[in-house]
């Protein structure tokens, strides 16, 4: 027989096992993390809301009210307020609507003469009216198609009504149990670890409370900004659509830039195409001033951070979470960055030219 073989080293099988099980369980982790993602937004999203309003209901606390009739009292208010915005400005877009219909026909000899005068057509209405039949059959087909998915727009209906409703008592419970919810946790931590977690909320409350006072001043900039304007202008509704336009390109994530603007331009068109356009370019306009000089700027000075992080944090959180994480990044990320500038030690910068601001130029 040829020389002894090697045994296999005793930890060898126990290294294969222990590596498929961490394998399983990250797989099993990762699964379940994908099948608890919705939950998991809705809660991220529910501590927020809780976190914006718990100052309020401390207040109100503070004088004497008990913590449940005082969450509900002031989620009674946000959604009273929030139902009154829409409501008032619903039915402003449905008068608007139906007066931009019956000026469809003015507008269209308007277009028209346009049109004939700058590319020498001969374009009239009657050749129009010929081509309402094909659009007519057009449009019917989409409707068509819209009414066949009538039962999945009422099933996605449902689901974003329940998902709301579970916002608002995940929010209600960590509002309202509060202190007994850090009591619990607190509980099964040393002193000084019970210290830290309760100077990371109170951080988080703070930054909570700074984002929301940013996003309320610019949405009063941007409504007093729009008020002036669609006044001038002579858009009707102008105080109503200039709130509409603070409160929504502030409030709504992502989107609410866009749909802050549609209503006002809609609006402008139902009473002159022209005056449209004008509002359409000041939309644009101001949105440029607001993204790159006020945003920038109030939201670093409420939250401490630099404009250059701010950007790219919304920019993460829309990347990973979507509108939702256009919402949480801002205090999140000022969040951390408070608790890791209390970890991490600090030095005094030595004088180089690199580091040194240049004198304003006078």
């Amino acid at each position: 027989m040829g020389p002894t073989a090697e045994r296999m080293p005793p930890w060898l099988p126990r290294a294969f096992a222990l590596a498929a099980a961490i394998a399983a369980a990250s797989w099993a982790g990762l699964w379940l993390l994908a099948r608890l993602k919705g939950l998991l937004i809705l809660l991220l999203l529910s501590m927020f809301l809780a976190l914006a309003i718990e100052p309020a209901v401390n207040r109100l606390a503070g004088h004497g009210w008990r913590r449940g009739p005082a969450t509900g009292a002031i989620l009674a208010l946000i959604l009273a307020a929030t139902g009154l915005f829409f409501g008032v400005l619903g039915s402003l877009l449905v008068a608007q609507a139906g007066a931009l219909v019956r000026n469809i026909p003015g507008y269209s000899d308007t277009v028209i003469g346009w049109v004939n005068h700058t590319f020498g057509t001969n374009l009239s209405q009657t050749t129009l009216l010929d081509r309402l039949p094909d659009l007519a059959g057009e449009l019917g087909r989409h409707l068509s198609q819209v009414a066949g998915n009538v039962w999945g727009i009422g099933a996605t209906a449902v689901g974003l009504l329940f998902q709301g409703l579970a916002v608002l008592l995940f929010t209600y419970y960590l509002t309202a149990q509060g202190p007994r919810f850090r009591r619990q946790v607190c509980a099964v931590l040393p002193p000084h670890r019970q210290r830290e977690v309760l100077r990371a909320w109170q951080i988080a409350l703070d930054k909570t409370g700074g984002y929301l006072y940013s996003r309320a001043l610019l949405a009063v900039v941007s409504a007093a900004a729009h008020a002036v304007t669609l006044t001038l202008l002579d858009v009707p509704s102008a105080l109503a659509l200039a709130v509409w336009a603070g409160a929504v390109s502030q409030f709504i994530p992502t989107v609410g830039t866009y749909l802050a603007g549609v209503l006002p331009v809609l609006v402008a068109l139902a009473a002159d195409p022209g005056t449209a356009l004008w509002v359409l370019a000041f939309t644009i306009a101001y949105q440029q001033v607001e993204n790159y000089v006020l945003q920038p700027r109030i939201t670093a000075r409420a939250l401490a951070m630099h404009p250059a992080v701010a950007f790219g944090l919304v920019l993460a959180g829309v990347a990973v979470l979507g509108p939702v994480g256009a919402l949480l990044a801002l205090p999140l990320g000022a969040s951390l960055q408070v608790l890791l500038s209390a970890c991490v030690r600090r030095y005094t910068v030595e004088e180089h030219p690199l580091t040194t601001e240049a004198p304003a130029r006078r």
